[in-house]
């Protein structure tokens, strides 16, 4: 006879699962034995006080840094100190807190660049029309970010707040899975902020992300749950009205 748990199924596991991660630059510990998880299609953001180690946990999830020691699984696949173009090719697309844009290239060749890491080759000998799948995949990209209209236009020549939206119309392009956004809205005026926000809504229905931000009234209104660093490490965790009510978060990070 099948158990309860057999007849329910076996629950999903984690599309990131994060094992003792540890980050030590010379004397100074960054991250400190860190154990963290994200369910598939949350939205967890991650706050703290600045230096408590959200750049860092960033930085090794995207294999930008190499952990100290630690475990970190994506989508079963252990990760660890894998180097960020393997990262992304697994399916882990990041955004910048500095926008990190090609400025002379137009909206649409920002994106389908980053549709062609995924599709092809590079070549520079082929004609752009031949590649009717990562055309279509960059104006779908843009469509998500409210770009197409202005796909011809110089990166350059938009506002922050649509160069900060391009990025994510880039990471996007990858395919992700997994979407890690830092600080998106830094710098945006507040009604770019609030397209931000819809914008993040949208396309968290067809996405698991992690997002870093300073701004507690955006990631009370998105955040699925959320992860609050101190130190090097996890202070606390839980849903918006857990941290919002948590003694101890209110104390070193949200000071009320």
């Amino acid at each position: 006879m099948r158990s309860p748990a057999d007849r329910r199924g076996a629950a999903p596991a984690p599309i990131l699962q994060i094992e003792g991660l540890t980050v030590r630059f010379g004397g100074l510990t960054a991250l400190n034995d860190v154990n963290f998880s994200v369910m598939p299609g949350e939205v967890r953001a991650i706050i703290g006080p600045n230096g408590a180690g959200k750049s860092t946990f960033f930085n090794c999830v995207t294999g930008v840094l190499r952990p100290t020691s630690g475990r970190i699984v994506f989508d079963g696949k252990n990760i660890t100190g894998r180097p960020s173009n393997e990262v992304s090719q697994r399916g882990i697309a990041r955004s910048y807190q500095i926008t990190n844009i090609l400025p002379n290239a137009t909206v649409f060749e920002n994106v389908r660049v980053a549709a062609q890491s995924r599709r092809h080759a590079w070549s520079m000998l082929r004609d752009r029309g031949s590649f009717n799948d990562l055309n279509e995949k960059a104006e779908s990209a843009l469509n998500q970010v409210g770009l197409l209209p202005k796909a011809q236009e110089l990166a350059a020549n938009l506002s922050h707040g649509e160069q900060r939206n391009l990025e994510i119309g880039i990471a996007l392009a990858t395919e992700p899975k997994l979407l890690c956004l830092d600080e998106p809205t830094a710098g945006m005026s507040a009604a770019e902020t609030h397209d931000t926000i819809e914008l993040v809504r949208r396309i968290a229905s067809n996405l698991t992300i992690l997002i870093v931000e300073h701004d507690m009234p955006l990631v009370m209104e998105l955040a699925t749950r959320i992860t609050v660093f101190h130190y090097g490490e996890v202070l606390a965790d839980g849903s918006p009205a857990e941290i919002r009510d948590n003694s101890r978060v209110q104390e070193v990070y949200l000071k009320t």
